[in-house]
């Protein structure tokens, strides 16, 4: 600010030495306070000339003074969370303001746990996210979670349309046990996370995650793993209100892998015969090889690139939302539709008469209705529905990504042109070899199609009962909702005809022949139909009361009973996963606050779950929460009032968690036997002729099994600074005990005919979350916003049924849920000596599974003289990422605006699969960075990418160990955005309106030290990669 200060000072004198006649007006000095509302006097509201850099901001009493010499002066009053003001001077001495809260931040209200709190007052962990920052141009908004939200650690392992979730977790992966995604709430009713992905961000009103036992206590057994609450937005009294938001966007992968042409490979894979035989006959002749480097008969000589002939270079996906909220004193509406059209990367043969790209159409309608039936009574209906209609090929887009590095380019090419014989068949001529069993992923991608239809269904309906003629401050709320979903999918395809090509030798020279190795159809075969649906019920009561005692005293109160009930009738494959899942509870909150100083809070949940016997059916899991605004104290205000806010808090508390295992294994309490088993038949009789059937149990009767408990405390700072920076930090730890679990360490000689699970499971987590904000106006034109997120969660095993190792490098005790397991590599090997000098590896010098010079040699962890399963030891860090961060700027200069976004994540690492891209494999495809670093006796780089080739699988390169390992760290450029507000004095058709353009740019470019592919995928990088998108759009208000 000071450098720009003296900019500004610089053009000023300038201006003054230059000009031929300067101008001197009179000054003149205005003075008055700024209050909200409700009367509050509001300090630090900034306070400008507009049109210069003249300002002020009012002081504690929300008082400010200015002195002003331009003529004809407009005042512009801006505060964060607040409307801005422009009045003009004229006349005025004294300009008193009151600025209304704006409608799209409520800074001082937080969403809790089944109601709404004065932000001071909240003491649990909860970090709410502005909904503008989750538009972005995809149809997923889990996509935009990472790094833009604190506490939450998040990754995306596919861009494949349709399948493209982030897997997202609040403060990390808490649990090895069978749940351990958080409870995520659409205005109070449960939904999946993919219902959550295809919410529009402009229906949005509030997205929070509540972290900590206070905060998500009184949800009970569905809030072990933290809590998503998103709210959506309700009309407003007064004329109706239109937004239109239209965005066109191209999507590309954000990096392609890069495979061998053919001449390349056919050269590779011959030497790749030598490498190991010597004397190996050469599966590519001379004459194949230099046929097909001269371009001739590609049937006989095809050079395939397989992705180019499969893939476009990018996909156009549109977006549409029209929303109108308004109403009067009786009723209130929001309305709201969207469009969207997702597409993928397939190329769509003209040959067939269906589309096998990807192409999928969403809409969803959106109705939140408000009617005051009288001045104490409310009652509100929320209707949702999604519509989804999908159409793609037979097999995912990722599947069809992988084979392309399955098929080798030199084979065959992806369908013969029609020759003589051919020439009048009605069929595509697919290329294979062989009995035909190598892939041809052409024809895997257009063979056939999937159609699937899939409805998403919310209803409520909600009523408020004001009991303040009980007593004042006494509220009631009941609701009632429901969440249903059908799908309804069929598939369609025929079998490929498959080609091969021969060179014959005539008479009258040399012949290009095709002969068949498949016999195909003609016609789409009978549909798969499979159908699918479930539905959720849900009903609570809320009873709240609120009450300040001679102004200083607040004391408040929650009682909630709800009860909800599952079914999945349709689709389900046992008895107990077709059965009704019931969940029951009461919870409450009792909180104190002295004088805005002191806060505390008791919070509990009470929950029955079926799924237990009577004696642990039932589970009582409290909290407290201490809080302190210190800035506050009256000393504190006095000497160090560039500190507007200091907060401490303290909570601790446990959670209980009842998913703990899928819906065909619940009840406990009861065992599972079939009694007609043939596997346990008998036999008798003088020849033993008669058999019949025995019995055996499938699962064994456990009433000790309960509630999977954590025991969560957290440590809060909040910190404000000269009313433009705010810092909330977390520091965090949760103990969880009797995680349900398979014990399995039980020796066979104990008879059992299944494997037993109990509840004998503990995890360590700690960590830190923190989140910073800063504000600045440099002017009435010009002012900036940053932020900044960052998460760190990390866990231990403390207690998992193993049993006591001697080598302890095998006990995963004291070691993270998603540690990796391996052998040490320590490089390949030099020669003969260096292999006879060395650990047998695998029983390497005595079966089939030899190795020679070239070939990865591992560390004998053990120091026993051989390498086998007993030398595995912890390597690299988690496949989870244990750092997640995230920071951006935002600024806006008169009606430019532009904002910039990087995400980060650390601390993760991931395996190569070795058994996927070995190359030669079944004459599997070959990355070109395998040509370039292997090893070779030319080449006999001990650290070479790639060991000695070879054209079948070597077991000993196979193994999982730091060879494959690749740091999973990347910080990459997740969003630019550039956007230009028309004025509205541009002409009459935006006079009224007000209109903003703007172009977008998404997942642009990435930092990591692994380059192979997008290191987002991590071990999925052969699948459908991570998209790169362009998108313009508009929104207009009106």
């Amino acid at each position: 600010m000071n450098k720009l200060t003296a900019l500004f000072l610089k053009l000023i004198l300038i201006i003054t030495l230059f000009c031929p006649t300067i101008s001197f007006s009179q000054t003149t000095i205005v003075s008055g306070e700024v209050i909200d509302s409700s009367g509050n006097l509001l300090p630090g509201v900034s306070v400008l000339v507009e049109g210069t850099t003249n300002g002020t901001t009012t002081d504690f009493d929300g008082k400010y003074v200015l002195n002003i010499k331009t003529p004809n002066a407009t005042l512009l009053f801006a505060y964060l969370g607040f409307e801005k003001q422009k009045i003009k001077v004229l006349t005025n001495k004294i300009i008193n303001v009151i600025l209304k809260e704006s409608l799209d931040q409520l800074d001082e209200i937080q969403v809790v746990a089944f109601s709404k709190q004065k932000k001071n007052s909240v003491i649990g962990s909860i970090t709410t996210l502005k909904a503008a920052e989750l538009k972005q141009p995809t149809s997923n908004i889990t996509n935009a979670l990472a790094g833009k939200i604190s506490g939450l650690i998040s990754y995306q392992r596919s861009g494949e349309p349709g399948a493209d979730n982030a897997a997202f977790f609040i403060r990390g992966v808490t649990t090895f046990g069978f749940n351990n995604s958080p409870l995520i709430l659409l205005d109070g009713l449960q939904i999946t996370a993919s219902d959550l992905a295809r919410l529009e961000p402009d229906n949005i009103a509030s997205f929070s995650i509540m972290k900590d036992a206070t905060a998500t206590s009184l949800y009970g057994a569905r809030g072990a793993n933290g809590v998503v609450l998103v709210t959506t937005k309700e009309g407003k009294k007064g004329k109706a209100k239109v937004s239109v938001r239209y965005e066109s966007s191209l999507s590309s992968p954000s990096k392609i892998n890069s495979f061998l042409g053919a001449v390349d490979y056919m050269e590779l894979y011959n030497r790749a015969q030598r490498s190991r035989d010597q004397s190996a006959t050469l599966l590519y002749s001379k004459q194949k090889i230099e046929g097909t480097r001269n371009g001739l008969n590609p049937n006989i000589y095809p050079d395939v690139d397989w992705y180019n002939e499969l893939f476009k270079d990018f996909a156009l996906n549109k977006r549409l939302n029209v929303n109108i909220n308004g109403g009067g004193e009786v009723a209130q509406y929001y309305l709201s539709v969207t469009s969207a059209n997702e597409t993928g990367l397939l190329k769509v043969d003209p040959l067939n008469n269906f589309n096998n790209n990807i192409d999928i159409n969403r809409s969803n309608l959106r109705a939140n209705i408000n009617i005051n039936l009288t001045k104490t009574t409310k009652v509100s209906a929320k209707f949702y529905s999604l519509f989804e209609r999908y159409n793609g090929p037979i097999i995912g887009a990722s599947d069809i990504f992988y084979q392309v590095a399955q098929a080798n380019p030199a084979n065959f090419p992806k369908a013969y042109e029609p020759d003589e014989a051919t020439a009048n068949f009605n069929h595509i001529l697919f290329g294979n070899k062989g009995n035909g069993s190598f892939a041809n992923p052409y024809a895997e991608s257009v063979r056939g199609y999937k159609d699937r239809f899939a409805n998403t269904t919310l209803a409520q309906f909600q009523i408020k009962q004001d009991l303040s003629f009980i007593t004042e401050g006494l509220k009631l709320r009941a609701m009632a909702s429901v969440r249903t979903f059908t799908e309804n999918q069929n598939e369609r395809s025929f079998t490929p005809f498959y080609y091969g090509a021969n060179e014959t030798l005539t008479p009258q020279g040399v012949v290009n022949e095709l002969y068949q190795i498949q016999e195909g159809t003609e016609f789409l075969n009978n549909p798969t139909v499979n159908n699918y649906g479930n539905s959720n019920f849900y009903y609570e009561a809320v009873l709240e009361y609120n009450s300040t005692i001679k102004e200083k005293h607040e004391v408040g109160g929650l009682l909630v009973s709800y009860f909800q009930e599952a079914l999945n009738t349709i689709g389900g494959n046992t008895a107990f996963s077709t059965l009704p899942s019931r969940n029951m509870g009461i919870s409450g909150r009792t909180s104190y606050s002295y004088d805005s100083r002191y806060f505390g809070e008791f919070n509990f949940g009470y929950n029955g779950s079926e799924k237990f016997a009577e004696k642990n059916r039932f589970g009582f899991f409290p909290s407290v929460g201490l809080g302190w605004i210190v800035s506050n104290e009256a000393y504190f205000e006095k000497n160090i009032p560039s500190i507007n806010l200091l907060k401490l808090k303290y909570t601790y508390g446990l959670v209980g968690n009842d998913g703990i295992s899928g819906p065909s294994d619940r009840f406990f309490y009861l065992s599972d036997v079939n009694l007609n088993n043939g596997g346990t038949g008998y036999s008798f009789g003088s020849n033993y002729n008669n058999y019949y059937n025995g019995y055996i149990i499938n699962r064994y009767a456990n009433e000790s099994v309960t509630w999977e408990v954590a025991t969560k405390s957290n440590i809060g700072l909040e910190l404000g600074l000269f009313n433009k920076l705010n810092l909330q930090a977390d520091y965090f730890t949760e103990h969880r005990k009797d995680i349900y679990m398979e014990r399995q360490y039980i020796p066979e000689t104990a008879g059992l005919t299944t494997t037993i699970s109990s509840n004998i499971g503990e995890v360590k987590t700690k960590g830190v979350d923190l989140s910073i904000d800063y504000n600045h106006a440099f002017n009435s034109d010009f002012y900036i916003t940053a932020r900044g997120n960052f998460t760190y969660s990390t866990n231990e095993i403390l207690v998992n049924g193993e049993p006591e190792f001697q080598n302890e490098n095998l006990s995963r005790i004291g070691h993270p849920v998603n540690q990796q397991w391996g052998y040490i590599a320590e490089r390949l090997f030099v020669d003969e000596e260096d292999i006879n000098n060395s650990p047998e590896q695998f029983n390497g010098f005595s079966t089939t599974n030899s190795y020679l010079p070239g070939d990865i040699k591992y560390t004998d962890i053990n120091q026993d003289g051989v390498v086998n399963e007993l030398d595995q030891a912890p390597i690299g860090k988690p496949n989870v990422p244990e750092i997640v961060y995230g920071f951006g700027v935002s600024a806006v200069y008169k009606n430019f605006d532009l904002s910039i976004f990087m995400q980060g994540s650390a601390r993760s690492s991931f395996f190569i699969n070795p058994n996927d891209i070995s190359p030669f494999v079944n004459e599997r495809n070959a990355l070109s960075i395998i040509a370039d670093n292997h090893w070779s006796e030319n080449n006999p780089d001990p650290n070479a990418f790639w060991p000695r080739l070879s054209t079948y699988e070597i077991e000993n390169n196979q193994k999982p160990s730091t060879w494959w390992l690749r740091d999973g760290d990347f910080l990459r450029l997740k969003s630019v955005e550039f956007g230009f507000t028309i004025p509205e004095t541009t002409g009459k058709i935006f006079a009224n309106a007000k209109t903003r353009i703007y172009i977008t740019g998404l997942n642009l470019l990435h930092f990591s030290k692994f380059d192979l592919w997008d290191p987002e995928s991590a071990g999925n990088g052969l699948g459908y990669p991570p998209q790169r998108v362009i998108n313009i759009g508009a929104q207009v208000k009106f």
